[in-house]
């Protein structure tokens, strides 16, 4: 692990004389522009400078961000081997500093400072931190991953070394500035952000007091063939292709015959896996069009979308697929931007073939099949964060809150509780019984199924909810996540609350009063038949 790099006497340099931590908190930062002089072992800072008039235009951006608090804006490069190049901003506020460091997770394949989340962050008082993860370039498309055909070294940096090194480097910076250590530290983020902050739980256990993972990638390897299998499953054959009058029609089918399980007919599945619906009771009479029916070859993209990738030759599971009622978010009659994710792997990762061809790949074909798994067996080590040994983290006092929407689009929901049931699994490993290894995996790690979300965001159902506070309130004052208060919003306007529960618990309306109000339900078991 990287030690801090910046030696106590440079710290010491900044402060007054004689002063203790305590009063350095209370005085003034030292001023911005003097952090640029700093010296730190592989870091090059580039820029320091202080932001006082409320707006700040990303490079590249027309668009002017707006209302910001005055901060420093620190950018820097980081080096850790010779093929390393890594970018990254940290900002902090020159006003009300809430004595908290953060740093902010990346989408896709990362590429680029994450500008609305610094911003987002800044707001909230706190000093924070953002790294492209060593590359410049789309966070999607084709060739997205073009920049580690042949730069191991940058794949790693992507991988894990950049937002570590990046946090361990900002840490010294924010105490170099304010004279006194964060009082804590926390990791934001969702997708590839999540698979970061898993990350980060797993190696670096001392980094961060409390991550927030949502929806993540962190079993990123076989994400890429699960993901690729649905584009083929949908795009390959044209007569596959699902429009988005069949898409609506399905999901809105899903939704009638199973909204009532949970009690309340609202359009959202409180529980897809408890909905047993299935596509074949749609499929076509002669003589009617795709927003009335499916032909056979539609209803069985749908079901192999929903059945995940499976090996053709074992049977073996390799990816689950997506939920009851996620059709509308599915990919149209192209790749999708964030489904160039994977064609952009298999492209440069799998075949490093610049030629490749996504339309001519089958899982079928045992050379495709053995190709992928090759690739499986190199990249997992270095991509994957999906160790279920969190002792280090959960000893420290760590702790974890990870959230995936049930009608996630591009990764599939299964994928977190498989993760979560994992972490339980290992912690039973020592002779527990199933409950007793959940309660002590809930006491610092708990993980909220959102019904009706979608991909970090959007969707029909409670898609809006501040998991950072109920992480604050946990690590800092011990109050555990029992229940977080989800929104839908119409507009600037509440159109309906609901208690989002920690897995394996879901909401249970009481009978009375208003299904729009979170007010009005409980959370409690799941049906028998999900175990739990």
């Amino acid at each position: 692990m990287t030690m801090h790099r910046l030696t106590l006497a440079v710290v010491a340099s900044l402060l007054p004389a004689g002063a203790t931590a305590s009063m350095a908190r209370a005085q003034a930062p030292v001023p911005c522009e003097q952090l640029a002089a700093q010296r730190l072992r592989n870091v090059t800072i580039t820029a320091a400078v202080a932001i006082t008039d409320g707006r700040f235009t990303p490079p590249g951006s027309p668009v002017a961000g707006t209302g910001l608090p005055p901060f420093c804006r620190v950018t820097g490069v980081i080096a850790p081997t010779d093929d390393s190049h890594i970018v990254f901003e940290l900002w902090l506020p020159l006003d009300h500093w809430n004595h908290k460091f953060s740093t902010v997770g990346n989408g896709g394949w990362a590429g680029s400072i994450g500008y609305n989340l610094l911003a987002g962050q800044l707001k909230r008082g706190y000093a924070t931190a953002s790294t492209n993860t060593g590359h410049d370039a789309p966070a999607a498309g084709e060739d997205a991953a073009k920049f580690a055909f042949g730069h191991p070294e940058r794949l790693v940096d992507f991988a894990s070394r950049a937002y570590h090194e990046t946090t361990v480097d900002a840490k010294v910076l924010t105490t170099a500035f304010y004279g006194a250590a964060p009082e804590h530290a926390y990791w934001i983020g969702c997708s590839t952000g999540g698979c970061e902050g898993l990350m980060e739980a797993q190696r670096y256990p001392d980094d961060f007091d409390g991550i927030v993972a949502g929806a993540p990638a962190n079993n990123f390897t076989r994400l890429m063939a699960g993901d690729l299998d649905g584009t083929l499953a949908l795009l390959q054959d044209p007569a596959s292709a699902l429009s988005p009058a069949a898409k609506g029609l399905i999901a809105r089918a899903a939704i009638a015959a199973c909204d009532k399980i949970d009690g309340v007919a609202d359009g959202v599945l409180e529980d897809p896996p408890a909905c047993p619906f299935d596509p074949g009771v749609l499929q076509c009479a002669a003589g009617l069009s795709d927003a009335q029916c499916l032909t056979p070859a539609q209803v069985e993209a749908d079901r192999r979308v929903h059945r995940g990738l499976v090996d053709p030759a074992s049977g073996r599971q390799i990816f689950p697929g997506l939920a009851t009622s996620s059709e509308p978010g599915w990919v149209n009659g192209s790749p999708a931007t964030a489904l160039l994710i994977p064609i952009s792997y298999y492209k440069w990762l799998v075949f490093r073939d610049s030629a490749w061809d996504w339309r001519t790949f089958s899982f079928g074909h045992p050379a495709d099949a053995q190709a992928s798994a090759n690739a499986d067996a190199m990249y997992a080590p270095i991509l994957n964060a999906t160790n279920p040994d969190l002792r280090d983290f959960q000893r420290r006092g760590g702790k974890l809150i990870q959230y995936h929407g049930w009608i996630d689009q591009l990764i599939s929901p299964q994928n977190s509780i498989d993760y979560y049931e994992s972490v339980i699994a290992f912690d039973a490993g020592g002779g527990k019984d199933r409950a007793a290894a959940l309660r002590d995996v809930q006491s610092f790690y708990r993980l909220f199924m959102i019904p009706g979300m979608g991909h970090c965001s959007g969707g029909p159902g409670p898609n809006f909810f501040d998991m950072q506070t109920a992480l604050e309130q946990w690590v800092e004052h011990g109050v555990a996540p029992d229940v977080v208060i989800g929104s839908h919003l119409i507009g600037a306007g509440v159109s309906r609350t609901r208690p989002l529960c920690p897995y394996p618990s879901i909401a249970h309306y009481g009978g009375r009063g208003s299904t729009d109000s979170a007010a009005n339900f409980s959370c409690g078991p799941p049906p028998a038949a999900r175990g739990g």
